[in-house]
């Protein structure tokens, strides 16, 4: 059980890149990183491309004024320069701009923390995860939904083979925000992702999937796909080429089929955040709107559904767990999870305790290097009209 006690010897000293007051996700970050203020303080900041609005809402914030900065480079070259500097950064901005930042970043000798998809390309993922070992420093990647402790459960039971082999791998996230192409012009954080110059070559499949295919990675370490093929639409044609809908079959080494449903378009759907994985003996099914259970399905017995942090979990599970299963955790408990494993991470590279880190489960840059060869695969599948491709190779190739 987490109750906020250090983990770490002292709070890291961090600063933000974007996540300002017109941006969608620089309060996950925040309520991630300072949930346990034994973590992290919140020390500088470059958090608006509009220097005098992201002062203001660094000193709303609490940050000092003069280390409230017009952008990172600026941030990078004065916060070398204290004692007191920053050390581990996080980068809060359009994807176009993650590889210079997470690069220049490096290079100044922080840690970094960014958003997703990682980068455009994988010779971008291999250069920057080349960089960070060579400066000794730690990359993760905000898969924010991959601190909810029952896909812990799922990955322990599936290890313990309580489901048997698997056989299905069913995968959703979708939602209908934009069924309609009114916020593409008149919302500054929709504006970019369908902009194929910032957002990359894909919308809804590296906005929304990539966190889904890392949530089936971290569930099921074992299994990798053989096969893929990605059928893609802009059902808004303004968005083309990038797609706000995508469907995904996959193969697996195993023998295992599986299918993922990615899509903004998704009329009235509120939360439709869903991961299925169907074994011989049993399934096991999560909901993102309902956090705190997991449905256990043994062929031939009654459902089951396991409640978060109750004793009859996983330890593994339970590590994480806050709150008591009394009351119910959701998306700021599971950023927090991920923040703080970050800062551990962060830690015990300071240290030189590889141990740790082999043992700590959380995104890294292996898991945003995945998440660029997912993209990639679906965009090569997609363009190729819609063929199966080999999974790692950079060709597709017809079955």
């Amino acid at each position: 059980m987490l109750n906020g006690e250090k983990k770490i010897a002292r709070p890291l000293r961090w600063a933000m890149i974007g996540g300002g007051r017109t941006g969608q996700v620089g309060y996950k970050h925040r309520i991630g990183a300072l949930r346990d203020n034994t973590a992290y303080q919140l020390v500088a900041g470059a958090f608006d491309i509009d220097a005098e609005r992201g002062k203001d809402f660094g000193v709303n914030l609490g940050v000092d004024e003069n280390r409230c900065y017009p952008d990172y480079k600026k941030m990078f070259a004065e916060e070398a320069k204290r004692e007191d500097g920053i050390e581990v950064v996080s980068i809060a901005t359009p994807n176009g701009t993650h590889y210079e930042i997470t690069k220049a970043a490096l290079e100044a000798g922080l840690h970094v923390i960014c958003e997703k998809p990682l980068f455009f390309t994988m010779a971008e993922g291999e250069e920057i995860k080349a960089l960070a070992e060579r400066q000794g420093k730690i990359v993760g990647v905000t898969y924010g939904f991959s601190g909810n402790q029952l896909l812990l459960q799922m990955r322990a039971m599936i290890e313990q083979g309580k489901i048997g082999e698997i056989r299905v791998v069913d995968l959703q996230y979708t939602h209908g925000f934009s069924a309609t192409e009114q916020g593409d012009k008149s919302n500054a954080a929709q504006k970019w992702r369908v902009d194929p110059k910032v957002a990359g070559p894909s919308f809804v499949l590296g906005d929304l999937s990539t966190h889904t295919y890392y949530m089936s990675e971290l569930i099921m370490p074992n299994m990798k796909i053989k096969k893929l093929l990605c059928d893609r639409q802009s059902f808004i044609g303004s968005r083309a080429p990038l797609e706000d809908n995508a469907f995904v079959l996959m193969q697996y080494e195993n023998g295992a089929v599986g299918r993922l449903w990615t899509s903004s378009i998704n009329a009235g759907c509120m939360d439709g955040h869903r991961i299925r994985i169907v074994g011989s003996k049993a399934s096991l099914e999560w909901w993102d709107s309902k956090p705190n259970e997991l449905r256990y399905e043994v062929q031939g017995e009654p459902i089951q559904t396991l409640i978060r942090a109750m004793p009859y979990l996983d330890e593994t599970c339970n590590a994480d767990e806050r709150l008591g299963a009394l009351h119910q955790e959701g998306l700021s408990e599971s950023w927090a999870n991920i923040y703080l494993k970050f800062a551990i991470a962060i830690d015990a590279k300071n240290r030189g305790d590889e141990e740790t880190l082999k043992n700590l489960v959380y995104p890294d840059i292996n898991a945003g290097i995945e998440g660029i060869r997912w993209i990639e695969n679906c965009v090569r599948s997609a363009d190729n009209g819609s063929v199966w491709v080999d999974y790692e190779s950079k060709k597709p190739q017809l079955v």
